[in-house]
């Protein structure tokens, strides 16, 4: 079975699980319109392929055993507006279920490292960006991802000027049941993010700013295997842009953040067939 076959059975599986697996999966003459799961898997496909919507569909009406792992036909494929619908209609907690479930398949060890990257967002015309107020340049993404298995776990993303600190709180505390250790660099040195995870049994690796001379007795304690491990983040980071791109698509900020959750499924996915 080669890569794609592999890859497009665990991203129907994760599909179904996300928004179920019920209905006739593609019946545009009787009106009944695709399946939610058939589509979900059908932008997996297009974010693991990175091409357009158009050029995505255009390939895998080339590939009708890839197909049929969605059940679908060549003749079934839904035209590119209908899936840049559904993109709109599928809110970010679906695509948040299905990087959850993506990381379920991989063995998590409880230890995890935090770390933010930014990611282009694509040159659009003058008068595009007059009309729709489009300034800002790049969109923070800010991961939190298993060191041991590399999974990325969860990923908070911004176009706002807002401090590693306050990020990772609230990317922590949406994972703080499933963590033993977070590690993080000095950008997140905030004494109530250490406190907070303490209170959720977690221990915090985040070394201190060099203020005064204790702050290097705190540093040395820090400082071992599991802090070292922090550089997986960046490890991550650069799969992902490397595979499928520093840049996002979309033009509104909400794709953009669907779409930067999505490339963290695919990575998930991709990692978990592989091994």
């Amino acid at each position: 079975m080669s890569k794609i076959s592999r890859f497009t059975s665990k991203a129907v599986q994760l599909a179904k699980n996300a928004v179920g697996g019920r209905g006739e999966v593609a019946a545009p003459e009787g009106g009944g319109g695709f399946a939610d799961y058939a589509l979900v898997s059908l932008h997996c496909l297009r974010i693991y392929l990175d091409e357009s919507y158009r050029n995505a569909l255009d390939l895998l009406s080339e590939m009708p055993h890839i197909l049929a792992e969605i059940d679908l036909e060549e003749g079934d494929l839904p035209d590119h507006s209908t899936l840049v619908k559904a993109f709109d209609r599928f809110q970010m907690k679906v695509w948040r279920v299905l990087l959850r479930l993506s990381a379920q398949l991989h063995d998590l060890s409880g230890h995890a490292a935090i770390d933010a990257t930014f990611f282009d967002r694509e040159n659009a015309s003058k008068h595009y960006c007059r009309r729709t107020n489009y300034r800002v340049q790049t969109l923070k993404a800010t991961a939190l991802v298993d060191t041991e298995s590399q999974a990325v776990l969860d990923v908070h993303c911004t176009t706002e000027k807002t401090h590693d600190t306050q990020l990772g709180w609230q990317v922590a505390c949406r994972n703080a049941g499933d963590l033993t250790s977070l590690a993080a660099d000095k950008g997140y040195d905030w004494m109530d993010l250490r406190e907070k995870l303490r209170e959720e049994d977690v221990r915090p690796l985040i070394k201190h700013r060099i203020f005064r001379p204790i702050d290097h007795a705190h540093n040395a304690r820090v400082d071992g295997p599991r802090y070292r491990q922090r550089s997986m983040c960046e490890t991550v980071f650069s799969s992902i842009k490397r595979t499928h791109g520093v840049a996002v698509r979309a033009r509104t900020w909400y794709r953009e953040f669907r779409e930067l959750v999505l490339k963290c499924v695919v990575y998930n996915i991709k990692r978990a067939v592989k091994s």
